[in-house]
């Protein structure tokens, strides 16, 4: 087992532990860390959704276990999202432009949640209609997986910002939202070709132990005004890693589109 391996294990358990106690499944963040490893862009995708599922699986026991999901809130999002996400494992599109204004957006996304936050009564929710819930988890569904997330670090500040749910409700319907586009997109990726690392088994481990432990104390002990904040914190390193990967990408494209001088 080469050092790389052991090293990007540890930093998935810590993304994992870190994303699991909000209810996300870290994609973005393993991501962001392959990608500022080296790793090959070719397994980026099918390695982050295939990680995605082990800790989604495990968060979704958790917050369903504790009493937290609601599937009148779930099952429209889900409906949606499921087609639309394997079609995006299917497809193939430069990410240099649209990852940058997304990151802006999970950073605008993040300051509304640390000033919510700061709110000491949570506001009245309301589950969305039928038709909103199966539009928006479409759209979630193909967009998410094209990067190579399971959408919840879209639809999670959506449910609140919106007030379609509380956190432990919002955490527990995005984590399974998740779990069934991941499992969706990474079939549609297969299909495709992808292929996944030597080190999956490993990497696998390790975010389920972040998972665990992530998960039990997100659905079991912190409150709303902790999950907010925890999430905020989230989407700022997703914002940035997104928006650090487009702009590297672009640079790299830039780089590689640059003449090569005549030699005399």
């Amino acid at each position: 087992m080469s050092a790389d391996v052991l090293i990007l294990g540890v930093l998935f358990l810590f993304v994992g532990f870190l994303y699991s106690s909000v209810g996300h499944a870290g994609a973005s963040g393993y991501l962001a860390v392959m990608g500022l490893w080296g790793v090959s862009a070719a397994v980026m995708k099918p390695t982050s959704l295939t990680l995605n599922i082990v800790v989604a699986v495990i968060g979704t026991i958790q917050f369903v276990s504790a009493g937290h999901f609601r599937w009148r809130l779930f099952w429209p999002f889900a409906l949606g999202s499921v087609p639309m996400a394997f079609l995006g494992g299917t497809v193939k599109l430069p990410p240099e432009i649209f990852k940058p204004l997304i990151g802006l957006v999970l950073l605008f996304s993040a300051w509304r949640m640390w000033s919510d936050s700061r709110q000491r009564v949570e506001p009245k929710t309301e589950f969305p209609s039928v038709p909103v819930g199966v539009g928006v988890g479409a759209v979630l569904g193909f967009g998410s997986v094209l990067l190579g997330t399971g959408g919840g670090i879209f639809l999670s500040p959506l449910f609140l910002l919106c007030k379609w749910a509380n956190p432990k409700e919002t955490a527990a319907a995005s984590v399974a939202f998740i779990l069934v586009n991941s499992m969706s997109g990474l079939t549609g990726a297969v299909n495709n070709g992808a292929i996944l690392p030597a080190g999956i088994g490993v990497w696998c481990v390790a975010v389920a132990v972040g998972g665990v432990a992530g998960s039990y104390l997100g659905a079991r002990r912190f409150g709303g005004k902790t999950l907010r904040r925890l999430l905020a914190v989230v989407l700022v390193f997703a914002g940035c890693a997104l928006a650090w990967d487009g702009i590297r990408l672009a640079l790299k494209q830039g780089a590689e589109a640059q003449p090569v001088p005549a030699t005399k």
